[in-house]
């Protein structure tokens, strides 16, 4: 599988990585034998990054994370974490002595004495403008508790905040083919910065599968069934914040652009990885079969003109006047 330098890391990952939020909570029930069998399919394709958060399943995804590694190993492995959302989300909560506690759980649930990525998780604003928060990720760094940051944001200007911090080596967004708004002025600035992009949410939350449809129904703690008016977190991690009857209209649109032998979701994951700056890609996958068949999105040859014409004419017509000035 292709291989990008995530950033300011200077590590080597795959284009298509996997996200393990589905493999500690909110999207049902995963057992521990499946969410193995999910990284090993994962890993067996070429996939060589790992996406968790101390968060999902109270670290469950960095435990069962840290189990596989063990078995295979993690030289050629990169595991990104996140903390910051184990207290109420105040910003005099993002203390040195907090991310410290914060990262050493992480850091003992994968099993590891240094963690190759911490990001914040989708902070609050004011943090972003806070000095003191930098100095003490930078402060985990020399302490040899962690290799880099990052951080994880929900909109464009958090990201260009982020961008311009000296130290900061990736910014995790959500971008899709129903979600454009990044492409004009983020992935540029990060290009200059030499800021690595790690894109979350690559299918709307299952909604650029192409398997859904006005019937489909999702089980009481899937988030897609308790988060889709934002009850819970913010609505942009659901759908991607489209509402879900237009998002299925905008999937039928773009379906006839499906290559032979190809899925919408391999469609929608290449599209992505086309996209100049983006790093790498984190899908979830709830078996094994999803995760290899995510995997091969890198295998398609990239998206021609036309298609990538039909996707922005798509946006513009039905989601743009949803979202493109919310994020």
């Amino acid at each position: 599988m292709e291989q990008r330098i995530l950033g300011r890391t200077g590590r080597s990952v795959s284009v298509i990585g996997l996200g393990t939020w589905q493999l500690g909570a909110d999207w049902g029930d995963v057992s521990e034998e499946d969410a193995l069998a999910v990284l090993r399919a994962a890993y067996d394709t070429g996939v060589r990054f790992f996406d968790t958060a101390d968060v999902y399943g109270d670290g469950r995804s960095e435990r069962i994370i840290g189990h596989f590694l063990r078995d295979v190993g993690d030289a050629d492995v990169v595991v990104a974490t996140k903390a910051g959302r184990r207290m109420q989300q105040l910003p005099e909560n993002y203390t040195l002595g907090n991310l410290r506690a914060w990262v050493d759980r992480s850091r003992a649930n994968l099993g590891v004495e240094l963690l190759d990525l911490v990001q914040l998780h989708c902070p609050p604003s004011a943090v972003y403008e806070d000095d003191a928060v930098f100095d003490a990720l930078d402060a985990l760094v020399d302490e040899g508790r962690i290799a880099h940051y990052g951080v994880s944001v929900e909109t464009r200007a958090e990201a260009l905040a982020v961008i311009a911090r000296p130290n900061v080596a990736s910014v995790q967004l959500i971008l899709n083919m129903l979600r454009l708004a990044p492409l004009e002025e983020v992935l540029p600035a990060a290009v200059d910065a030499d800021v690595g992009i790690i894109v979350r949410v690559p299918l709307a939350s299952g909604l650029l599968s192409g398997k859904y449809d006005e019937r489909t129904t999702f089980a009481e703690d899937d988030h897609r069934s308790y988060n889709r008016e934002g009850q819970a977190f913010d609505i942009g991690e659901t759908f991607a914040g489209v509402p879900f009857e237009t998002g299925l209209e905008a999937v039928r649109r773009l379906a006839p652009l499906v290559p032979e032998h190809a899925t919408m979701a391999q469609l929608a994951l290449r599209w992505i990885i086309d996209q100049p700056g983006v790093t790498t890609v984190i899908p979830g996958a709830r078996n094994a079969e999803q995760a290899r068949g995510n995997a091969g999105a890198a295998s398609l040859e990239p998206l021609s003109a036309r298609a990538l014409e039909r996707v922005e004419t798509v946006y513009e017509e039905l989601i743009a006047p949803e979202v493109a000035g919310r994020w």
